[in-house]
């Protein structure tokens, strides 16, 4: 089984927890969330990921568009890019600005408690990936903090997931009102819109 898969079976995007956690993210950045088609986005946003092999690589990264699809088959343009813009490495990509529920889905890894988000990645084999990636990506970017980036830097689950939820949470409180993110770096070339 691919690592998407099992990501989406029983890790950090398990379809039984991680939309609770987007939903309360949601709840504590803008309100309940009456309308139920962001319960909806809540549930289908990382569905892309089943027969995903990597998490962060080109196959992964791809992950919000079978989510979004439904969402636009559904209810139209807006709701597509709804979840097609909740990766801040997909918007920036696209040349695009990320939606609120990027917002919520980061906060929604915040919440969600290193006794449950340690288990879970290790047993699917996303921890090292993750781990390797935020150290490729991230650390020693202007933008986190000497703190931060010691921790990523750290072979330390534990200590690891303290740098990235410190950093991921000043990301949130910097980004909640729709500013542009200047934090977020990408590589390589824009990826092709849904629309073309």
């Amino acid at each position: 089984m691919r690592m998407g898969t099992r990501s989406v079976l029983y890790g950090a995007h398990c379809l039984g927890l991680h939309w609770l956690f987007a939903a309360a993210a949601w709840w504590k950045l803008f309100g309940f969330p009456w309308d139920p088609r962001l319960w909806l986005s809540f549930f289908l946003h990382d569905l892309g990921y089943i027969g995903s092999c990597t998490m962060d690589g080109p196959d992964g990264e791809r992950h919000v568009e079978l989510g979004a699809k439904i969402m636009g088959w559904l209810f139209g343009p807006w709701w597509r890019d709804f979840c097609l813009l909740h990766s801040r490495y997909y918007a920036k990509r696209m040349g695009r600005q990320f939606s609120r529920l990027c917002v919520a889905d980061k906060l929604a890894f915040v919440l969600t408690p290193a006794w449950l988000y340690l288990p879970m990645t290790r047993a699917t084999g996303e921890l090292d990936e993750y781990m390797l990636r935020a150290r490729e990506r991230q650390a020693g970017g202007e933008q986190f903090t000497a703190e931060e980036s010691a921790l990523l830097a750290s072979s330390d689950a534990r200590l690891w997931l303290d740098g990235l939820k410190s950093y991921t949470r000043r990301w949130v409180k910097r980004h909640h009102d729709g500013r542009k993110d200047t934090w977020t770096v990408t590589e390589g070339t824009e990826l092709a819109s849904l629309n073309e």
